[in-house]
């Protein structure tokens, strides 16, 4: 009775296997018919095809090992701060003649400017002549926001290699971008999204933290490490536009993290400054909201008009680099959190701003084997691009409302 039904699905999985052998078959038949080629050959041709057969392996599998292997990556990397026990704001004295005690207006680069009094230029003049004559042997208190941007960087070009300069990234599969397809990507894309929190940080240290306002000149090692990090992700050591040798990228973004370790060696000799007031942290804040608002609306347009699931191959580069974005930022607003301590401490800034890093660590918790751009409303392949667009648009709107406060 069953018989012919047996006999049925005999035949399909007969057939089927049939056609997946002469795929295979396919697919493998240049690869046989250079080995019997090979084969038959002498030492002569096969000594120096072997050779470079051997190193094309080698070659890629270093490529391949350090796309995949995330060396000293830890979500939890800034506990190794202790920014809590820092109680001290960036630049103020902390030990020697120059020492203020707790509960004293700090007379450093650091303050707010309703605290020091006067009109904004006053304040701007008196906090440089403070800085100017502290005592011999006063140590200053150093930037935690420096100290992470420049052990950042380390993580990303020493700690790892930099994968969107390397050659065989920059050559793609068989010519094409490694970011239009599902595999090793997503370090680079990681390592990208933790350069763009570097890069925005840069910018405010040299623009408004590194100097007091309208008094002083940039500083040249913040100017140094703005400008190094600023260099673009992908050179290699030898170009074609224009042709010739080049400085690859990592070196650029080495010396940035020399540049930012040589200011802090300096603020922490109270020969630099670092302005804490609160307007320059309502600036600060402003910057990473619409730093962060930007890659909301990226997420959001892939989320929205590509939701193919698992096979949205551009779904992992939008995820990882946001995610990258977030662990920077994790590190970098949990460091402004001790260097703005008494504007955070006098404007009552301490329950919202625990809560936005705390919301900044749940979203490292998102680590997907694979990236699916699902529908919002499926019920098969999941959104993981529009679960990471929620935890962003949380932290902003965090932002936005410390940086209303302390405007008002």
């Amino acid at each position: 009775m069953f018989d012919p039904i047996v006999a049925f699905f005999q035949r399909g999985f007969t057939a089927i296997g049939r056609g997946i052998g002469l795929a295979v078959a396919w697919l493998l038949w240049p690869f046989v018919a250079l080995g019997n080629w090979y084969r038959a050959r002498s030492w002569i041709i096969k000594g120096p095809i072997g050779l470079v057969l051997l190193g094309l392996i080698l070659f890629y599998g270093y490529f391949i090992w350090q796309t995949q292997a995330w060396t000293n990556f830890n979500p939890d990397y800034v506990d190794r701060y202790k920014v809590a026990e820092r109680k001290v704001p960036a630049g103020s004295p902390v030990s020697g003649p120059g020492t203020t005690t707790p509960g004293q207006p700090n007379v450093g680069a650091t303050g707010d400017r309703a605290a020091a009094g006067g009109s904004s230029g006053e304040a701007d003049t008196t906090e440089a002549l403070a800085m100017a004559q502290l005592p011999a042997g006063t140590v200053c208190q150093t930037s935690a926001i420096v100290d992470v941007a420049a052990d950042l960087i380390d993580f990303n070009v020493n700690q790892n290699a930099w994968i969107s300069s390397m050659l065989l990234y920059k050559l793609g599969l068989f010519g094409l971008d490694w970011d239009d397809t599902p595999w090793l990507d997503n370090k680079a894309s990681f390592q990208r999204g933790i350069n763009q929190a570097i890069r925005r940080t840069s910018v405010e240290l040299v623009d408004s933290l590194g100097r007091v306002r309208g008094t002083s000149g940039i500083n040249n090692d913040l100017q140094s490490a703005r400008g190094n990090i600023q260099f673009d992700e992908e050179t290699w050591y030898f170009g074609v536009n224009p042709f010739g040798p080049k400085t690859p990228t990592p070196s650029f973004y080495r010396a940035a993290m020399r540049d930012f370790r040589k200011f802090n060696v300096s603020l922490g000799k109270c020969e630099a400054i670092f302005d804490g007031r609160s307007d320059n942290m309502v600036e600060f804040l402003d910057r990473i909201a619409n730093d962060l608002g930007n890659t909301s609306a990226i997420i959001r347009e892939r989320s929205e008009f590509h939701n193919g699931g698992w096979f949205d191959t551009r779904a992992d580069d939008r995820f990882w680099f946001a995610f990258g974005q977030l662990y920077g930022y994790y590190g970098i607003l949990s460091a402004a959190g001790a260097d703005f301590e008494n504007v955070v401490a006098q404007r009552g800034l301490t329950p919202i701003w625990t809560e936005t890093i705390r919301q900044l660590r749940a979203a490292l918790n998102i680590q997907p084997l694979i990236i699916s751009n699902g529908r919002e409303d499926g019920w098969i392949m999941p959104t993981h691009l529009a679960t990471m667009g929620f935890y962003i648009l949380r932290v902003r709107s965090n932002l936005v409302e410390m940086r209303d406060i302390l405007a008002r």
